[in-house]
């Protein structure tokens, strides 16, 4: 908790609030004030020209940092509570937790809290009681001034981001099957064995039976116990390409395993008609052909169409 407040005062609000307990104990790294806080780090200076900050560094050129770094790693993990702070103090808090490599969070209401709230990951806002400097300062407003409103507004954000990422996790998996049976169904059966009608029909499952069901997901209480996913982290990790080469290869052997085999699995109803051509050299796995004779009584196979589980390629692959 970083507050104006005085270090008794901060100290009786931090003991309602549960920041400070029998558990995490009160030394004298636990309760500081703004100004001391800020002696025993140093201040700010800028990693480029080595100045205290702020520094004449073009801003694009400005990398703010802690001078004493390892006071800092030493307090940081046992500070609870920030008294009397001013706005180089908490600024100071902020740029020391984000060197660190933590992802920071700050919420304000007044333009004293502004530096903070720009220099912070995520910068939360009153949308009643906050001046208009600390609202422009912030990324979100929260429009009833409820600090409840933060842990909602973090939960829903986890479940979006999630919904995002299972939406592509599902949208790249039946991209990578449907394009490599196309592909492999082209070169070796001249054909392939998803017609683009049933194509169309599978992107249309894809794009809204599979968005709606995600976007209508509801967030849960435990998006809420995992911590936040790092900053230079992809929005498709390692754990969802495991998972999109894992079923897609699952999928693309199913999917063949019908149709080169899918004679031995769903017999036609007339057992006359054969599956190949013997006198060809070509043999096109999901075609019937039938004897027939020609005006000189010579007789050939004569192709009678498609055979019935080529359907049952389409009807397994949308079901998978």
């Amino acid at each position: 908790m970083v507050t104006g407040d005085n270090k008794i005062t901060a100290m009786a609000i931090a003991k309602e609030c549960n920041i400070i307990n029998a558990n995490t104990g009160i030394d004298n790294d636990s309760v500081l004030e703004g100004p001391e806080f800020y002696d025993r780090m140093g201040g700010l200076y800028c990693k480029t020209c080595k100045k205290d900050s702020p520094c004449d560094c073009p801003p694009d050129k400005v990398n703010e940092g802690v001078r004493n770094a390892s006071a800092f790693k030493q307090i940081w993990k046992t500070l609870r509570v920030l008294a009397r702070s001013r706005p180089e103090d908490k600024y100071l808090l902020v740029t020391g937790l984000k060197e660190l490599g933590d992802l920071v969070a700050v919420t304000g209401d007044g333009t004293n809290d502004a530096p903070a709230l720009k220099k912070a990951d995520v910068g939360f806002a009153m949308g009643i009681t906050g001046t208009d400097v600390a609202k422009h300062a912030a990324d979100i407003i929260v429009m009833d001034d409820n600090f409840a409103s933060i842990v909602k507004a973090c939960m829903w954000g986890r479940n979006i981001y999630d919904n995002i990422r299972k939406f592509l996790q599902f949208q790249l998996t039946v991209n990578i099957v449907a394009l490599v049976t196309a592909f492999v169904g082209s070169v070796i059966l001249k054909e392939s064995p998803l017609e683009p009608i049933q194509l169309l029909w599978i992107n249309l499952i894809m794009d809204s039976l599979a968005s709606l069901a995600l976007a209508t997901e509801p967030p849960k209480e435990e998006l809420l116990d995992r911590p936040p996913y790092r900053r230079d982290e992809y929005i498709i990790s390692r754990k969802m390409v495991k998972h999109l080469l894992g079923m897609s290869v699952y999928q693309i052997i199913v999917v063949y395993a019908i149709v080169f085999g899918g004679e031995n699995f769903f017999p036609e109803p007339d057992q006359k008609w054969k599956f190949d051509r013997p006198d060809s050299k070509y043999v096109y796995p999901g075609r019937l052909y039938d004897w027939d004779q020609s005006p000189l009584y010579i007789k050939y196979y004569k192709e009678v169409g498609p055979s019935r589980h080529l359907t049952n390629v389409f009807n397994c692959f949308t079901v998978m």
